[in-house]
């Protein structure tokens, strides 16, 4: 599969709320795949397309880390048959675009932490000890200073 061939772009929460589900929340009720602010008019949904198929998402909210401007990366997933192509990195400069284009300069997520050395290799960092999400599993806070 060519990374050319997946297109990047905003959808509305609905067409990424169900690879999200079964991703993120997998066992778990379909509507704890919505999350606060996903209705919010300044949150950005991305989707990743391969053809009609939705491969992979993430969630932008414009929020704060320490009191500063921020955006906060919520729910990213790529479908495990398109991971290790490179989408997930894609999706990471698209939300560095957006967080650069909103004149903010940091970005900060909540992240799982098998996936925490996938951010590490794309310039975030870890900024807690680990912790846990009841329905999600072991997170590190993590940030990344854009500029």
């Amino acid at each position: 599969m060519e990374i050319d061939s997946i297109q990047i772009g905003p959808v509305d929460v609905e067409e990424i709320i169900n690879l999200r589900h079964a991703v993120l929340r997998a066992g778990l009720a379909r509507e704890t795949a919505y999350f606060p602010g996903d209705r919010d008019p300044r949150t950005i949904h991305l989707a990743a397309k391969h053809g009609p198929a939705i491969v992979a998402c993430a969630t932008v909210l414009l929020n704060q880390w320490e009191g500063r401007p921020a955006c906060q990366l919520r729910g990213m997933a790529v479908d495990p048959g398109y991971q290790g192509h490179g989408i997930g990195k894609a999706i990471l400069r698209e939300v560095e675009r957006i967080a650069t284009e909103n004149g903010v300069k940091i970005l900060w997520a909540n992240a799982r932490a098998p996936a925490a050395e996938f951010y590490r290799k794309h310039g975030w960092e870890l900024v807690s000890e680990q912790f846990e999400i009841p329905t999600a599993g072991p997170h590190f806070k993590m940030v990344r200073m854009l500029g």
